[in-house]
């Protein structure tokens, strides 16, 4: 089925214990298309200054993605992001945040796009979401990201938000400041009464844990990866992962659900070992299926 994603376009600069990626692609509609075109069709809906350095037809070549939606906004500059990792790779220090053109309109879903029947919205202020979601004429599944920056000073709208969604991801630290619950099982509960169908909380090295508003729960670890090289765009890629698995199923039930987590999962267990996209430049969908047998052998005991 068709899987929308409206979400950030930038340009990082990301500093691990690994080296140094100067001026690379970022963003969350970037990493969350490259993770969904492994599985589906994905139409990516974004905008970019014309002072971007990248020619996107190279970038998505050979990639299942429809760039109707991508704006190159003339006067404009590209959102820019400059991250230091600690040796742990899971703390980082923001050094610089430019907004640029993300503090401007958004682009508007083209008319082709408006009969999405899968929607990913990524992480941006929640009016901005309500905005772009109400271009989409008739949408079976809505699933949003969201972050503290929008808990702690757009809370009005993102309640708003949280009526018109299917599906929230966030992660622990956001889980428990929405809800005001330590416990994330309670805190998961509580979104839900808050208008999603499902939660999925993502817990990092940890794995992800998931609660729908009929009390099932599921949970998975993450994939061991040992060589830890750039996290930058992993949550987004873990999104397009899975919304590209429930993409291709054309469901979204319990057990869809728990085999897109897995997918997500070992899909960006992979981006991982590289800076930027540059792991996929070699990995191929068979290396996903490969890992995702592997975590499921894993399971079972």
């Amino acid at each position: 089925m068709s899987l929308l994603v409206t979400g950030s376009i930038g340009i990082d600069t990301v500093k691990t214990p690994f080296g140094v990626s100067e001026d690379c692609i970022g963003g969350s509609a970037i990493y969350f298309s490259m993770g969904a075109s492994f599985f589906a069709p994905v139409r990516l809906v974004g905008a970019a200054g014309d002072d971007c350095p990248f020619d996107f037809n190279e970038l998505f070549k050979d990639r299942n993605v429809d760039l109707e939606g991508l704006e190159i906004r003339s006067g404009s500059k590209t959102f820019r992001w400059h991250g230091t990792y600690q040796p742990n790779m899971n703390d980082r220090d923001t050094d610089l945040v430019e907004l640029n053109i993300l503090a401007e309109a958004p682009p508007s879903v083209p008319a082709n796009f408006q009969d999405s029947e899968f929607v990913f919205l990524a992480n941006t202020a929640p009016a901005l979401q309500i905005e772009l979601l109400e271009q989409v004429t008739s949408p079976k599944l809505v699933v949003a990201d969201t972050m503290d920056l929008w808990i702690n000073n757009e809370k009005k709208d993102l309640l708003k938000l949280m009526k018109k969604i299917d599906g929230l991801v966030l992660n622990d630290s956001e889980a428990i400041l929405l809800s005001g619950k330590h416990n994330l099982v309670a805190a998961a509960k509580d979104i839900i009464a808050l208008g999603p169908k499902f939660v999925l909380i993502k817990k990092g090295e940890h794995g992800t844990l998931l609660l729908t508003d009929k009390d099932e729960v599921f949970t998975l670890p993450a994939y061991p990866t040992e060589n830890v090289i750039d996290p930058t765009g992993a949550g987004d890629t873990f999104a397009g992962g899975m919304m590209g698995y429930l993409a291709s199923q054309g469901k979204f039930d319990l057990e869809s659900l728990k085999q897109s987590i897995a997918f997500g999962t070992v899909t960006a267990s992979l981006l991982i070992e590289d800076f930027s996209l540059k792991r996929w430049d070699t990995a191929t969908k068979a290396d996903i299926d490969n890992r995702y047998q592997e975590l499921k052998s894993m399971m079972q005991f």
